[in-house]
């Protein structure tokens, strides 16, 4: 299992709630956090899913991530 890092658009607690259902809702994903105190409010991601993946999940959310 890796953690990757993301820098994402995901800001505030009401874009946390919108993309936690697609996060939370992938098995392969063993936990996940946004610090949105971070000027590039970074996603960071354990799981066994590739780098392009989780950007993916996080586009189908409604967001942008790239990783760092």
């Amino acid at each position: 299992m890796d953690t990757l890092h993301f820098k994402t658009n995901i800001n505030c607690g009401g874009c946390i709630r919108a993309v936690t259902p697609t996060l939370n809702g992938e098995k392969a994903i063993a936990k996940w956090e946004v610090d949105t105190a971070h000027p590039a409010k970074i996603l960071t991601v354990t799981s066994d899913l590739t780098a392009a993946q989780v950007v993916e999940l996080v586009t189908e959310a409604g967001f942008e991530a790239q990783p760092v």
